[in-house]
């Protein structure tokens, strides 16, 4: 996942992944890998040495120091002088220089917050790693508070005066970053406010969110006499032993339900925490501060809502009727919903060949995507090993634009991880292409930032197609992609439900652990349909999801970049030429557009309302065509 903003304009507490590093100068060296992967091949483990040796490296010392006397020497050089300079007929370059030497400042700190950050998510539990984490994330934030009146007074200059200093070049050169930033203007806060948020967010959410790391990934679930952690008995949901399906899920509601007093405090925590951060920035809706840093209007995400929620009967509904059918059952219990299918194949997928398919699929797009993408390989710039104490799931953290992106997965050769690894190298290709903008001009808003990862899974899932001649194979390949889909837009549209009843309940007090439960329970019944049984322990399930924690409402994201993607990929299959060049104009953008004015040259528009029914309709197809197929 990919954030909009800098690193000096959020908690350093959010990037996530890296190896274990010892409390000594030597290179970090990571814990041992599960055994489980091992079938799919040696898997490779990234170098976080491109940004610092080890943890305690002199050089991590020496720039924590820098970034201290930079901060303190950039608000004893600008602060309060802003309007006036800018106002003059030379403010234009003036306020060039004050941003290039901002900027550079984000860079560094970008870098440092980078490697604690994937420092930890390799290893959430251990101690050394912990302390670094939390002491560079307080660093951060103790000397970014000489920054922040940066923006305050950058915003509080007249529009006419910015727009007049901007006829300079060099001024210019930031317009998109200048004007994006006046778009949180209304909900701006006296300098000291400011101020007092940014320095608690170490002790408050930053601090809950690390809370949430550090529990999940030391809860342990006990299946058929194993302590597991939650990454592979997640993994046994998808096993061909009905069996072991069901001992994982019950595993996972018994350890969820021991600790669920602690996950209904953190989530009752931080949402009471965004209710204050919320209503003393003025925003109107639970929802709104997400819409304002995706840069996406709220009718157009009601829209997208509106429209998942519709055809639900149309896609979960319909397609888990079919898929109880193959089980010759009229319904199946919650942990069969992504059980793999009868007549799926049974091999596990190595990773040389998940690499090779990506890497064609890409480069059959564009030789330029597929060359950008093998950089991660050879680099080392992927971590994919499933080890103890590692951050579950998957993701591609941007870093800075000075250093490149890493990729973290739990890879254990399952169909779903190839596809995990082309959407995460997806956001790797977007990120390096970006980078070209900036450190404040790099990042892409959330909703276009997923569209990268969703279309290259396209790419990769069509590939697999193409290949596929044996009927029955091809029908588990479809069926396959349609569970994806599903799991990206209805899930994810469910989950944003969940969200919104959570964080408005809140408001008028504490939720239970039951509540909550009864609010999961009622948005899943809602979007899975009747034939997944809701069977006792799924109410506790809402716990382990991290988006939830990290970044609320971001999941209508995905929704967002599938049915955008859909829409997308139709036009490249009917495109003249120049599809590909166009799409990689789009990414190498960065955030320095509108998604609006991105889309244009591929003739889509968001706001139209028959925009996501499309996009809608393409999973509606797929569903079928398995149909037809029996």
């Amino acid at each position: 996942m990919a954030s909009r903003t800098s690193a000096l304009r959020k908690s350093p507490a959010k990037p996530k992944s890296a190896p274990k590093a010892k409390a000594s100068a030597k290179k970090p060296s990571p814990k041992k890998a599960s055994g489980a992967a091992g079938k799919a091949g040696k898997l490779p483990e990234w170098n976080l040495t491109d940004l610092y040796p080890a943890i305690d490296a002199p050089e991590v010392a020496r720039d924590l120091d820098k970034l201290d006397a930079d901060c303190v020497a950039f608000e004893a050089a600008y602060r309060g002088k802003i309007a006036e300079q800018v106002a003059k007929p030379e403010g234009g370059e003036w306020l060039a220089e004050a941003i290039r030497s901002y900027e550079a400042i984000d860079d560094l700190a970008g870098r440092l917050a980078s490697y604690a950050g994937l420092a930890h998510a390799g290893d959430t539990v251990d101690a050394a790693i912990s302390k670094f984490y939390g002491d560079v994330s307080e660093r951060i934030t103790a000397a970014s508070t000489h920054l922040l009146f940066f923006a305050l007074e950058l915003n509080r200059v007249d529009d006419e005066v910015i727009e007049r200093a901007m006829a300079v070049p060099s001024l210019n050169h930031y317009r998109p970053w200048i004007e994006d930033l006046r778009k949180d203007k209304p909900y701006q806060l006296e300098d000291r406010v400011e101020q007092l948020f940014h320095e608690k967010s170490v002790s408050g959410y930053a601090a809950w969110n690390r809370q949430f790391d550090q529990t999940i990934s030391a809860l342990r679930f006990k299946v058929g006499g194993r302590e597991l952690a939650i990454e592979p008995t997640l993994t046994l949901l998808q096993d061909r032993a009905p069996a072991k399906r069901k001992a994982a899920a019950q595993a996972l509601a018994k350890t969820f339900k021991a600790n669920e007093r602690t996950f209904a405090l953190i989530t009752n925590t931080l949402a009471k925490d965004k209710e204050i951060s919320d209503r003393w920035r003025g925003f109107q809706d639970i929802a709104d501060a997400r819409h304002l840093a995706n840069r996406v209007e709220r009718e157009v995400v009601d829209a997208l809502v509106a429209s998942v929620r519709a055809a639900y009967p149309r896609l979960s509904h319909r397609y888990y009727k079919m898929k109880a059918r193959w089980f010759k059952k009229k319904s199946l219990p919650f942990w069969d919903r992504n059980a793999p299918l009868p007549f799926a194949a049974k091999s596990q997928i190595g990773w040389s060949d998940a690499k090779s398919t990506i890497l064609k699929a890409y480069g059959d797009f564009s030789p330029q995507m597929a060359n950008i993408a093998e950089r991660f390989f050879t680099d080392r710039w992927i971590d994919a090993p499933v080890r103890p104490g590692k951050a579950p799931g998957a993701f591609s953290h941007p870093t800075t634009p000075s250093a490149h992106p890493y990729v973290l997965m739990n890879y254990q050769g399952k169909p779903r991880d190839v596809m995990t690894l082309a959407h995460e190298l997806g956001h790797g290709v977007h990120q390096v292409l970006a980078a070209k903008n900036g450190a404040l001009m790099a990042p892409t808003p959330l909703t276009l930032a997923e569209t990268a990862s969703v279309f290259g899974e396209m790419l990769t899932f069509k590939r697999l197609l193409a290949q596929t001649k044996n009927a029955k194979e091809r029908q588990a390949l479809l069926a396959g992609k349609v569970e994806d889909m599903i799991n990206t837009v209805v899930r994810q549209i469910a989950f944003y439900s969940f969200e919104r009843a959570i964080h408005t309940e809140r408001r008028n007090g504490e939720l239970t652990a039951q509540r909550i439960g009864e609010i999961w329970l009622s948005v899943q019944g809602e979007s899975l349909g009747p034939a997944i049984e809701i069977k006792p322990g799924y109410e506790t399930y809402w716990m382990y999801i991290p988006h939830f924690i990290h970044s609320p409402f971001y999941v209508y994201a995905y929704a967002f970049g599938d049915c955008l993607v859909n829409s997308l990929y139709a036009v490249y299959e009917n495109a003249s030429e120049g599809f590909a060049d166009r799409y990689l104009a789009m990414l190498s953008a960065g955030g320095t557009k509108h998604y609006s004015e991105l889309l244009q040259p591929f003739g889509l528009d968001a706001k139209d309302p028959k925009f996501w029914d499309g996009g809608l309709s393409v999973i509606e197809n797929l569903i079928a065509e398995l149909e037809a197929m029996g």
